[in-house]
């Protein structure tokens, strides 16, 4: 199968190396703006799969939490989560720059 984007979507493959890494596809990386050196966060859930996003999108998250916006951004949780989930990112900030 040819890996294109079409409607804004794309379906491709990569494979995993032998110290688990992945390429991500090039087609994805111009789609995202990824570049060398970018940081990604990867989400993991047992039922729903794995997604990759770039840190800077939770990071702005993380802003317009600490700036009043949970309950707009995220009406069904309360907002001592949502205050919660955003100290998460920003510790992650931590981890990533530690590597």
């Amino acid at each position: 199968m040819k890996a294109e984007i079409k409607d804004g979507k794309f379906m491709g493959s990569a494979k995993v190396g032998p110290k688990g890494q992945i390429v991500i596809p090039k087609e994805v990386r111009d789609m995202f703006d990824i570049s060398p050196g970018d940081t990604i966060i990867v989400l993991a859930d047992e039922k729903r799969g794995i997604a990759i996003e770039r840190f800077d999108t939770f990071n702005q998250i993380a802003d317009d939490i600490f700036s009043g916006k949970a309950k707009e951004l995220y009406p069904e949780h309360t907002e001592e989560d949502s205050i919660s989930f955003a100290k998460s990112i920003r510790s992650m900030k931590g981890e990533i720059n530690d590597e």
